[in-house]
């Protein structure tokens, strides 16, 4: 393939392709992704696009990531159908650390220019904003999907929600970006920062979306928020066990967004899935094997691979168990699932019992009220791959 089927390949959109053409013959590009660290994880569904810029890397272009730590801190409305609750700068500036660790998991450290936009935006003056303000205008600001429909159905809209895309484009400005990537929700604000470019006189960024990763729900994109995220810094066992569970139809989806496999590969994979010449468990298990790889390495996805058929294909308890200590033999169940870090808070242990997933020693807890007696060496089981042992 040459370069330009090399960036083409996966994505959804190039604005626009002959741009990108005439771009490609003048030497390295600048390629700008922003990422507002919102959450301190990246997970798979950020892999996609991370793997793109890869691509680019090896093609002998500039990767400029942006750390939106200020933009992080206004809200993102992309998607949205209410105003995101501010993040402090504390918090944006924790969950930047665990950004920058994680990105080079994919990305070239050495090839990689990492900058925060806080270094230019925060230096804004009053006038620099009501300048950058007109030259958009309310009516295109209400064409964007999420703010027409939040319009109709009269939900808020704060004025700084606005603002953000502006913001972002006006970080294009300042890097001169060439190429601007990111998912297919981000269309609208790295349009903007074209159009923005070409009011302050520069040559306009080509634009290229990506697909967004269905979470392991199959159903919605894959978030934190809604609990359906595989991390790519979580244990082996736990990203291995996940993809395990994902639906036959999104194991193929995985393969082509997540890998580098070919799509002569790919286009095999299906043959053989249709034809019965391979069992869905395992092209999910290949997967599995792939993805823990990625991250983790090789010894790392042969024991994952080795411990999900001993607890789940033989039933035996995994060989590394984490060890709690509790003080007393008496425990309220709700009270245990917290301290043992099995649930994050009371509701969410309540929400476990009532879903059956919960099981002491084997039996399982239904009442989210009941006062267990813990005995040394307990098993507390919560789904089908969190397991502690419980020692006084």
């Amino acid at each position: 393939m040459n370069d330009l089927e090399v960036i083409e390949r996966g994505t959804v959109e190039v604005l626009t392709e002959d741009e990108l053409k005439d771009c490609l013959k003048k030497g390295p590009l600048r390629v700008k992704f922003g990422a507002d660290p919102t959450l301190p994880d990246i997970h798979l569904g950020h892999t996609v696009v991370l793997q793109k810029l890869k691509q680019f890397q090896d093609l002998g272009h500039k990767i400029i990531f942006v750390i939106g730590d200020f933009t992080a801190r206004i809200g993102d409305p992309s998607g949205r159908m209410e105003t995101r609750k501010p993040l402090s700068r504390r918090e944006v500036l924790k969950n930047a650390r665990t950004y920058q660790e994680q990105v080079f998991k994919i990305l070239d450290r050495k090839k990689t220019k990492v900058v925060f936009n806080s270094t230019w935006l925060a230096r804004l003056t009053s006038q620099d904003i009501f300048n950058l303000a007109s030259k958009y205008t309310v009516a295109r600001m209400l064409e964007r999907d999420d703010f027409s429909l939040r319009y109709r159905k009269e939900h808020p809209i704060s004025i700084h929600e606005f603002l953000y895309p502006l913001i972002q484009g006006y970080d294009s400005i300042v890097l001169r970006a060439d190429v601007e990537i990111g998912g297919t929700d981000q269309k609208f604000n790295m349009l903007v920062g074209r159009a923005l470019q070409k009011e302050y006189g520069q040559k306009p960024q080509v634009v290229i979306t990506m697909p967004l990763l269905e979470g392991t729900d199959g159903t919605r994109k894959m978030s934190k928020t809604y609990g359906n995220y595989i991390g790519i810094s979580e244990p082996p066992k736990e990203i291995f066990g996940k993809l395990m569970s994902i639906s036959d139809e999104l194991c193929l989806r995985y393969w082509q967004l997540l890998t580098d496999i070919s799509p002569l590969a790919l286009s095999k994979m299906k043959g053989d899935l249709k034809k019965g010449r391979l069992h869905p468990r395992e092209a999910k298990k290949n997967l599995a094997v792939r993805i823990v790889e990625m991250y983790h390495g090789k010894r790392a996805a042969k024991e994952a691979a080795k411990e999900f058929e001993e607890v789940f294909k033989e039933k035996r308890l995994p060989r590394r168990i984490p060890r709690v200590e509790i003080s007393k033999k008496k425990v309220w169940i709700v009270k245990l699932l917290t301290i043992s870090k099995m649930a994050k808070s009371s509701s969410e242990a309540r929400r476990l019992i009532q879903q059956g997933a919960v099981t002491l020693d084997g039996e399982r807890v239904t009442d989210p009220e009941k006062e267990l007696i813990v005995r040394e060496g307990a098993i507390l089981k919560v789904g089908k791959r969190r397991f502690v042992k419980l020692i006084r």
